[in-house]
């Protein structure tokens, strides 16, 4: 049993944490719409997404709306997302401003039907799905209704290229301005979602970091011309840096489209997924993890390395640039039957902590509200324990990034940030990985206190202090309450994830 952090004691002659959140120094900032999230371009238009773990739909694979390097048995139809949900949009709305990434590796294909016509039942040659125009001004209605900021990826598959597999702008130019004619706008962009992966990007044959550096001048001609202002992202590669793809899967290397396309980038772009679910466990034993392995510093530790493997080509090709995680989530694949557990709550914040840390700008969760690793129940919308856990860090933690210190224990994970809406104010965040351990902290000042925990770390439900969180009457949200601490040792309950607000801090790179 995982309860409430007052039940536990810190280990006899264990020495806390000392904090001092006054003189913190300042580390970064990052952007205000840092935490955000994905709504695969497949959900918009309605297609084969991954399959639920508890479906028993067996469904005869017809089509080619689905990741030609996966199995298709591995998928399943959804209807398209009702982006007007009022449940939908109350709990999203919560979390802005945010940015919402309209994308994935189903948007490389998929044509915009430029009339209100419904959508034919067979897309247009050289395209896999198709998005209307309802849908898309359903995106766009969504985008402005909870504050999030517009990023997406154009399609680059064969029908949108001439004769000798150039591609041409002709038929995003038709989606760009009827964007324009709605009112919407986009934030951000990658040309083309995980170009280094060409197998499932339905791009040519023999497609190389050459044709794509030639493809993305042509796009990026275009956008300064169409799109002025927008933030021109990439490559958003995905599978570097850690081992998520098997060995004979085709692959382009990121320094060599860097290397094709030269210093165009806004900001340099990327994807983390620390290994593959068990849905894709053909691809291989070692880029999966277990249920077991979750709070293991070897994989809380892979968001970090791919980090830094994009990092390491961003200060090489395009020094000084805004770093982007376009998508991440526990596994690729679609998530890990506990990914909607709390025990993946240890992953999403630490990884958010460390990314924020280390400058990256922007941190884009994959979905919103679909599969097994989105913030909320893809039937019901109801919050699982990551939309809690995003909630909180959305009160609590400000854009002003501060340094924490080193931990005295690989168990205690500690972040600081400005406390958001409180000039001098500083937000902690303090996660205890051991299952069986107690950890302290010494703070200096009076703080509030919030403390996420579960009764089975695979619970679906997650507690504030003891309270579980759950919506109420016409899906209100409950009023997320700190506990009022005393200054000096606070004790961490094994398995638990604590926030300080510490109002009177006093900190002065949080008086700015």
């Amino acid at each position: 049993m995982f309860a409430a952090a007052t039940c536990f004691a810190a280990p006899a002659g264990a020495k806390p944490a000392s904090l001092a959140p006054a003189t913190m120094p300042k580390a970064g900032t990052i952007d205000e719409r840092f935490q955000s999230y994905n709504i695969e371009m497949v959900e918009v238009t309605g297609g084969r997404f991954w399959k639920p773990y508890d479906s028993r739909k067996v469904e005869k694979v017809e089509g080619g709306n689905q990741p030609a390097i996966v199995d298709p048995s591995l998928f399943e139809y959804r209807s398209p997302i009702n982006l007007s949900n009022a449940r939908l949009r109350k709990l999203a709305a919560a979390l802005g401003p945010a940015y919402v990434r309209v994308s994935g590796t189903w948007a490389n294909a998929t044509y915009f039907q430029n009339s209100d016509d419904p959508a034919p039942v067979t897309p247009p040659k050289g395209y896999n799905g198709v998005l209307t125009r309802a849908q898309w001004k359903g995106v766009i209605d969504f985008s402005k209704a909870v504050n999030a900021n517009l990023v997406t990826s154009f399609a680059t598959s064969m029908g949108t290229r001439d004769a000798d597999g150039v591609w041409t702008p002709d038929e995003a130019r038709q989606w760009v301005d009827y964007t324009k004619s709605i009112g919407g706008s986009i934030a951000a962009a990658e040309y083309m979602n995980e170009p280094n992966m060409p197998e499932g990007a339905a791009t040519p044959k023999g497609y190389d970091a050459a044709a794509y550096g030639r493809d993305v001048k042509i796009f990026h001609a275009f956008a300064k011309e169409a799109l002025p202002g927008m933030v021109f992202l990439g490559t958003g590669a995905a599978g570097e840096g850690t081992l998520i793809v098997p060995g004979a899967m085709h692959m382009l290397s990121s320094a060599d489209m860097l290397t094709a396309t030269g210093p165009v980038f806004d900001a340099i772009s990327y994807h983390s997924y620390g290994g593959v679910s068990s849905r894709c466990a053909s691809f291989g034993p070692k880029i999966g993890t277990t249920a077991e392995a979750a709070l293991s510093e070897d994989w809380l530790a892979r968001s970090e390395q791919t980090e830094e493997f994009y990092r390491a080509l961003r200060d090489r090709f395009e020094p000084g640039k805004p770093m982007w995680n376009t998508e991440t989530a526990q596994t690729a694949c679609g998530g890990d039957r506990w990914a909607s557990t709390f025990l993946d709550t240890f992953r999403y914040l630490n990884q958010l902590g460390i990314l924020a840390k280390r400058g990256v700008q922007v941190h884009l969760h994959n979905t919103l509200a679909a599969s097994d690793y989105a913030l909320l129940d893809q039937k019901t919308y109801e919050p699982r324990p990551n939309y809690w856990a995003a909630l909180v860090w959305r009160k609590l933690m400000g854009t002003t990034v501060l340094d924490a210190g080193t931990s005295p224990s690989a168990s205690l994970k500690v972040y600081a940030h400005c406390l958001r809406s409180q000039p001098g104010g500083v937000a902690i965040l303090a996660i205890n990985t051991s299952k069986d351990q107690a950890q302290s902290v010494e703070v200096p000042a009076a703080s509030e206190r919030y403390t996420l925990s579960a009764k089975e770390l695979e619970s679906r439900q997650v507690e504030l202090n003891g309270i579980e969180l759950k919506l109420g009457a016409d899906d209100a949200l409950p009023d997320l309450k700190g506990t009022n601490t005393r200054s000096g040792k606070i004790t961490l309950a094994p398995a638990t994830i604590t926030f300080l607000a510490v109002p009177q801090a006093h900190n002065a790179s949080c008086l700015q």
